[in-house]
């Protein structure tokens, strides 16, 4: 899954970008706690990545 495949679903529930530091953007949901890091722009990223952000989002 590319890195910009992932934002739009992790924007599609709700979080906004908070901060862009580097290659990394950070977004923070207004109702759900902590922040959800994706590495952007980025290719194809690793599955664990993916599963990684899916967690921290709260959508797996």
């Amino acid at each position: 899954m590319r890195s910009d495949e992932l934002i739009k679903i992790v924007e599609a529930d709700g979080w906004e970008l908070a901060r862009v530091n580097g290659s990394h953007h950070h977004f923070k949901h207004p109702v759900k706690k902590g922040l959800v890091t994706v590495p952007h722009p980025k290719g194809n990223l690793p599955k664990g990545t993916v599963n990684s952000v899916l967690k921290q989002a709260g959508l797996k």
